[in-house]
């Protein structure tokens, strides 16, 4: 039991770690997708240049979508709040940043512990049908020991019924014969003196 426990929570580590690889390397081939860089936090502002006003702070690790090219070293996105505006090109990243990428594994590794609880939950459910089913193919396979053990006997009873009903057939055609001839020889003789008693006579 502990063998298939830690086999589980082996396969599941595997995937888990698989999920988050695809997930990274999903979010960096996303063209419009973009992320504030870590460990700071930068300005929004209305334009592409710090002469406009400021419109709020994005966090390190906001995920961004971008929203136009580079321009005089800003770029125009959306933050995860709806916002739109410029923030510098510099401070930003299409590689997911530490704080998106906790959240993104955090989440699946939540999703996988679930998966894991139901599989232990449905284990020994598993464990009692597989039971269930060994028994009853052990009582198939007793019946059909037993059915082909009478089909056997029955088999051996009638071929000694067919044995003995070909030796009764050929018992009473050899007595018919024998009785024929008999009657035969004694109705030859009984003739042969009745004509030999008329030549007399």
């Amino acid at each position: 039991m502990l063998k298939h426990c830690l086999l589980g929570l082996l396969l599941t580590a595997t995937t888990f770690m698989s999920h988050a690889e695809e997930a990274q390397a999903a979010n960096s081939t996303d063209a419009k997708t973009a992320y504030i860089i870590d460990n700071l936090y930068t300005f929004m502002r209305s334009g592409a240049s710090t002469n406009y006003r400021l419109l709020g702070s994005v966090d390190a690790g906001t995920k961004l979508t971008l929203l136009s090219a580079e321009e005089n070293g800003f770029i125009k996105i959306k933050d995860d709040k709806d916002r739109e505006g410029w923030i510098e090109t510099k401070f930003v990243t299409q590689t997911a940043g530490l704080h998106q990428q906790y959240q993104t594994l955090n989440s699946e590794m939540g999703t996988m512990q679930e998966k894991l609880r139901l599989a232990q939950i449905e284990l020994p459910q598993l464990q009692e049908q597989n039971q269930k089913l060994t028994d009853q193919n052990q009582q198939l396979s007793e019946q059909i020991t037993k059915l082909k053990s009478t089909l056997e006997i029955e088999r051996t009873q009638k071929e000694a019924a067919s044995s003995k009903e070909k030796r009764q057939l050929l018992t009473y055609g050899g007595a018919i014969a024998f009785l024929g001839l008999f009657f035969g020889i004694i109705l030859t003789i009984v003739l042969s003196r009745r004509k030999r008693y008329e030549g007399w006579a």
